[in-house]
């Protein structure tokens, strides 16, 4: 008998609630009972958020909501600074690129944070309109220092923009109290739902480069967001089950308390760092910038990374994350973020230990497993 296990970056496995959200009858979206669940949704994710600024649902994935973010915010030929770590801070060059924005790129070594001594230089060299960031590095399994770099850029002209779409309700991110201009983020990841939703806050002095901003945009415009909002709407269809099952998982979410998940991420990972210890596997991250929402660790040599990932996958069920672009096959990503536990970290480690040793990996069986146990003994 084959059971499947996901601990990707997303998708994220979805809770009991959720998919029984998921199959309730659907209802129309131009309906006062479906007004009243968007407002419960709204009102949920300004909590995630850790904000009391507007919130969007958008329907799309994540990269919808960063390319609303480049659209609404920036005119063709404007500058921004643009953060690039792993692939998907260079999807934010990519999309200003797209939009006739000329992106200013601060190049960091993969594997590493940006120092806020470089963004603060650019910021000073340039008449950067916006800066746009990333929370957790999905690519690398780095986080950030978003409240130093909020600290920078709130005292310029210039509007910080963060990715949180894999870091959004794992790691702490305070939107208002840091003064985070713009927050991005999608459905799939520890939001605990299928992909099919982006989310976007905006400040009010985002708002100001907004009404100002001469890109094109029509489906991603925030104006139109903001007008139907008014009648507590949305101005085109929305995926109504989607946001139904949303509620159940922002309800899931703040019965835990943010703290108190933000916690159990970060003893997730922990968990999993000291497992690569145990078994003489290599980080990827630098220590100092590890994340908690996903782990990067580097294949053993003489392995193939690729065949590891596929074995645990096809073979034991348990699916884990390979690496992307010049990482494919170099490293394995395990996901700490959503609703996964502790049983699931074990679990997905015992099947790590045995393919390694199937692959002629030597090490003492059960010792990832016991470290780990290790961290989570520890209250």
């Amino acid at each position: 008998m084959k059971k499947n296990y996901l601990l990707t970056p997303g998708p994220t496995p979805l809770p009991p609630q959720v998919c029984e959200a998921l199959a309730r009858p659907i209802i129309h979206h131009r309906t006062p009972q479906f007004q009243a669940i968007l407002k419960e949704a709204l009102e949920g994710l300004k909590y995630v958020f850790q904000t009391s600024s507007d919130v969007f649902i958008l329907s799309s994935s994540g990269t919808g909501a960063m390319e609303a973010a480049v659209a609404n915010l920036l005119s063709s030929g404007d500058t921004a600074i643009t953060v690039e770590g792993g692939k998907f801070g260079e999807r934010w060059t990519e999309l200003c690129q797209a939009y006739g924005v000329h992106a200013e790129v601060i190049k960091v070594e993969w594997g590493k944070a940006v120092r806020v001594e470089e963004i603060k230089a650019k910021l000073k060299a340039t008449k950067a309109r916006v800066v746009f960031t990333t929370l957790c590095e999905t690519s690398t399994g780095v986080t950030s220092d978003i409240k130093s770099i909020a600290e920078v850029v709130k005292n310029s002209e210039a509007v910080l923009v963060v990715d949180a779409i894999s870091g959004l309700g794992v790691i702490d991110l305070k939107t208002d109290e840091w003064a985070v201009d713009v927050v991005v983020s999608g459905s799939q990841k520890g939001l605990m739902l299928p992909p099919g939703l982006g989310f976007i806050s905006i400040s009010q002095k985002a708002w100001k480069l907004i009404d100002a901003a001469r890109s094109p945009r029509y489906y991603f415009d925030l104006r139109a967001a903001k007008k139907a909002w008014a009648q507590a709407d949305t101005p085109f269809t929305t995926p109504v089950s989607l946001v139904v099952a949303l509620n159940a998982a922002l309800k899931m979410l703040k019965q835990e308390g943010l703290e108190n998940v933000f916690t159990r991420c970060g003893k997730m990972a922990e968990s999993v760092r000291a497992a690569a210890g145990a078994l003489g596997l290599k980080l990827y991250a630098d220590a100092s910038c590890a994340s908690d929402a996903i782990t990067a660790i580097n294949v053993p040599s003489g392995l193939d990374g690729e065949k590891l990932v596929k074995t645990m996958r096809d073979i034991y069920g348990v699916t884990i994350a390979g690496g992307q672009s010049e990482l494919k096959g170099r490293v394995f990503r395990i996901a700490s973020m959503g609703y996964i536990n502790e049983f699931d970290i074990t679990l997905a480690l015992s099947c790590l230990e045995k393919v390694l040793y199937q692959m002629g990996y030597k090490f003492e069986l059960g010792a990832g497993v016991k470290a780990a146990q290790e961290v989570f003994l520890v209250l």
